[in-house]
């Protein structure tokens, strides 16, 4: 037994050098295992790679990172929100998948997500609109959005064109109703709150209540 255990040793020790020597590498993500894909369904766009889902809840994107769009704006930040948030709204179907750890340290749920059976992620960097990839662990489909980019950023696409970003068509203001202003932090419900905060209200918002929080996401009453 002896014996057996050490030509095993040998035998080992012989693939890795052979690999080093003849240039050839193990795959990146050969330890990687996505779940199964699960559907799931859309309740609210954040950005590039931030949204909420119904049972997934408040996700980040695993892998991409696009330009900011939200607390400060960044070149090409609200294009790619624009893009993604399209893509989901108007997605027929919509699959997650986890991907190691399942929880970022903010408490984002972390996913890659399909729409209509394409990878959200490798659309956003075939666009040009991701600016780096955060990397904490090995991901299943890392290898394969590392090359894209490569090739992206030769072709010069969206963010990496040195161009200045489009202008991202909005809603008219002037057509659009503002929503009435209060202190109340009281609500009957979700009709009576959305008069005043359409898009619902965060777990941290005076008016949020875990009633009106029904999928347990922290977002109360939200479109």
């Amino acid at each position: 037994m002896d014996i057996l255990k050490k030509v095993s040793v040998a035998l080992s020790v012989w693939v890795v050098v052979a690999f080093i020597v003849m240039g050839l590498t193990i795959p990146a993500d050969v330890n990687a295992k996505a779940s199964a894909k699960f559907t799931d369904s859309l309740t609210k766009c954040v950005d590039g790679d931030t949204a909420h889902f119904k049972k997934a809840g408040y996700s980040r994107f695993l892998y991409v990172d696009t330009p900011e769009s939200t607390k400060k704006i960044e070149p090409y930040g609200k294009t790619a929100s624009q893009y993604t948030c399209t893509k989901l709204k108007k997605a027929k179907k919509i699959q997650l998948q986890y991907d190691g750890a399942r929880k970022d340290k903010y408490g984002r749920t972390l996913v890659w997500v399909w729409v209509d059976g394409q990878l959200l992620q490798e659309l956003l960097v075939k666009k040009g609109y991701v600016k780096k990839f955060y990397d904490y662990g090995t991901y299943s489909y890392e290898s394969k959005l590392v090359h894209l980019q490569a090739i992206v950023k030769k072709k010069k696409k969206g963010l990496w064109s040195g161009k200045k970003e489009p202008s991202v068509a909005k809603t008219s203001s002037s057509k659009k109703k503002k929503p009435a202003t209060t202190k109340k932090t009281n609500f009957k419900n979700c009709t009576e709150l959305r008069k005043y905060y359409p898009h619902g209200v965060s777990k941290s918002h005076p008016a949020y209540q875990s009633k009106m929080d029904r999928d347990h996401d922290g977002w109360a009453c939200e479109r």
